[in-house]
């Protein structure tokens, strides 16, 4: 009942397409018939490059931009390259929305992370809970980085006008997604972990932690849809759900399962009959990061893909793109 009548032939640009989130978003935009959608390459398009960025928005007229590119890495990453984390993301974030307003592009989709709320933020997160409180040492770059994106929304929103908006997604998972031995998330890392075991003939497979921290999970392609979907209210039934400087939406699926029960999901998904061990000399990680979606839910967006529907889905992608890399490490649950 918010939703606008769509413009099928509007140029949107897609900034990050390759990535998880951006390739969903392409999906998804594709599957409801827009036709005019740009991309670019990172070798076709430096976006920490303020006059590439400012010659591609001159050239390429565009209506709308999904802006869903940015640096990300796992916490080894982070932890050895701040200055890279928080750089990039700053600067991919300023050109592209500066070079948006410049250019007359009035609607914008920044896409965000959970990590922007305070590392003892009370469970479920509201949006509220932002600049509460101390961030996550190990991800403080890139936090404030994505924190500087929203505000930078709601800046040029207040000064001239826009409707440039934000969205901060729970834990993602899908096609497309990282499966690399020490940098990947929780859910990546027990498909590779199971599917390799099964290969082997493993009688068992070793995850970190006690099973017990609790985590959120939201598949990519619901993202995509609540993206789409958060772009396409209404002005005033988004501006009535939020204010002018606490604009940011957050997406997720409203509810978490411990490690342990994900482990278990994984293992039937993929089909391993060993033990599931946990090794209890090492960290768990936060307790629990749970997002309070309710603000999204009242404007008429929930989830469609279930846990369960979504690893098989996943597994299914894995199997096809990346099965064949070689063995990982064990599973880090803190990693989530």
């Amino acid at each position: 009942m918010h939703q606008k009548i769509r413009n099928l032939n509007k140029r949107i640009y897609v900034a990050g397409h390759r990535g998880m989130v951006g390739s969903a978003i392409v999906r998804a935009l594709r599957q409801r018939g827009y036709t005019n959608i740009v991309t670019r390459t990172h070798a076709e398009l430096d976006l920490t490059d303020q006059a590439q960025v400012r010659d591609f928005f001159r050239q390429e007229k565009i209506d709308e931009v999904y802006l869903a590119a940015a640096k990300v890495g796992g916490i080894h990453a982070n932890n050895s390259y701040p200055a890279d984390f928080i750089y990039q993301n700053l600067m991919i974030e300023s050109n592209i929305i500066h070079q948006a307003w410049a250019h007359g592009v009035t609607k914008l989709l920044f896409l965000g992370s959970s990590c922007i709320y305070p590392r003892l933020a009370t469970q479920p997160i509201t949006e509220e809970a932002l600049l509460t409180g101390p961030l996550e040492a190990t991800n403080e770059p890139y936090a404030i980085a994505k924190i500087a994106g929203i505000k930078l929304c709601e800046s040029y929103n207040r000064q001239y006008g826009t409707d440039y908006r934000s969205v901060m997604p729970t834990n993602l998972y899908g096609p497309g997604d990282n499966y690399h031995p020490l940098n990947s998330h929780v859910l990546p890392a027990l498909i590779r972990r199971f599917h390799e075991a099964k290969l082997n003939g493993d009688r068992s497979v070793a995850i970190w932690g006690t099973g017990t921290p609790r985590r959120e999970f939201l598949y990519v392609d619901d993202m995509a849809d609540a993206s789409i979907y958060v772009m396409e209210l209404d002005s005033a039934a988004y501006q009535s759900n939020t204010e002018p400087m606490l604009s940011h939406i957050n997406v997720g699926v409203g509810d978490d399962v411990t490690i342990r029960e994900a482990a278990e999901i994984v293992r039937k998904v993929v089909g391993f009959e060993g033990e599931i061990e946990f090794d209890t000399t090492k960290p768990d990680g936060t307790p629990r990061k749970l997002m309070d979606s309710g603000k999204l839910a009242r404007l008429g967006w929930k989830p469609k893909v279930t846990l369960l529907d979504g690893l098989e889905k996943t597994y299914g992608c894995f199997q096809n793109e990346v099965a064949s890399v070689p063995a990982s490490e064990p599973v880090l649950a803190a990693s989530a």
